[in-house]
């Protein structure tokens, strides 16, 4: 196979660019078993008491990851994040103002290979989620497994990351004084094995659970959907039915995490490697879907709203496609 080298004339701000996305690559992909591998050496040296005093810690922090986290606006607003956010680029965009008295629920889409888009606007304020979103709190759910990682956990809560199991997305929910954003990546794991470059099909025919939630504390609806996200990666085919695709369901009951085998670009050549590619990601906030809350929430409440959620995600879809080069006839579809 050629290789496609990078020039060696590239402007200095592209390659400091590049450094701050892989980076990110890293700690997506081998920061926790570094950090594990770290505490374990530690247990295992002279300096075994700090070990002991971090594990004692770690028991008395236990529900911080599902009670709000631990964010730190020092870590949104590192310079290193402009730079993540140049490198694609990622923007977000506003379609309305949202008010800071109610709580709320992003459901972002599509989940993509890495969910860039999720990470760079609502982790960071590299896109000025909090100019543009005034007393909002914007907090990423993720897998509960990943809280587990020493050292790791504390590092990805400062961005605002919080565990995603039900416990964790109703305290954000419950908040009396409003102003709290859960952002659920909705398709999860299996929408990741969908992500490759114009894939447009959404896990949400059969996710309700979000809904109930949302009924169940009054928490509003709002359908973002991420154009660019699923072009950032190819991935080795897997269709449905085929023994790649088999085997990365098995593996995702198993661990709770999807392996999509994806490549793109290197860092010094173009040709294969990690790197995503240097593709526009414009993440669109739509409007509000207001929802009153129904403690005790029927099949039937939770079906109506699910049917208006996903019909908004839809216009949303299709009023702003032709902004960003999706041709007219393409539309998503539901899964």
């Amino acid at each position: 196979m050629k290789v496609d080298f990078a020039p060696l004339n590239i402007p200095l701000r592209r390659r400091i660019q590049t450094i701050a996305v892989l980076q990110w690559i890293f700690s997506f992909l081998m920061l926790a078993q570094f950090c594990l591998a770290g505490f374990i050496i530690l247990a295992l040296s002279d300096w075994w008491v700090l070990a002991v005093l971090y594990a004692g810690w770690l028991w008395l922090d236990l529900d911080t990851p599902v009670s709000g986290g631990r964010r730190s606006q020092w870590t949104r607003n590192w310079r290193m994040w402009h730079h993540f956010r140049d490198y694609f680029p990622l923007s977000l965009v506003k379609t309305t103002d949202l008010d800071p008295r109610h709580n709320y629920i992003f459901g972002f889409h599509p989940h993509g290979v890495l969910v860039a888009g999720a990470f760079g606007n609502f982790c960071t304020e590299a896109t000025g989620f909090s100019a543009l979103f005034p007393g909002l709190k914007p907090h990423l759910l993720m897998l509960p497994f990943w809280f587990r990682v020493p050292l790791f956990r504390d590092y990805i809560m400062t961005g605002g990351l919080v565990s995603s199991c039900k416990n964790s997305l109703s305290y954000l929910l419950s908040r009396p004084e409003g102003g709290h954003v859960a952002v659920l990546a909705i398709g999860g794991a299996p929408e990741a094995l969908e992500a490759r470059p114009g894939a447009l099909k959404l896990q949400l025919l059969k996710r309700k659970g979000f809904i109930k939630l949302a009924l169940k504390h009054g928490a509003h609806l709002v359908p973002v959907f991420s154009f660019g996200e699923n072009e950032l990666f190819d991935q080795v085919p897997n269709p449905s039915g085929s023994s790649l695709r088999s085997l990365q369901e098995r593996l995702q009951c198993i661990m709770g995490v999807s392996l999509p085998l994806f490549h793109a670009r290197g860092v010094f050549q173009y040709s294969f490697g990690l790197m995503p590619y240097r593709k526009s990601i414009h993440t669109i906030v739509g409007e509000p879907i207001s929802v009153v809350q129904a403690p005790s929430p029927s099949s039937e409440d939770i079906d109506v709203l699910h049917g208006k959620y996903m019909e908004a995600l839809s216009e949303l879809f299709e009023k702003n496609k032709h902004l960003y080069g999706v041709p007219d006839d393409r539309h998503i579809s539901f899964i």
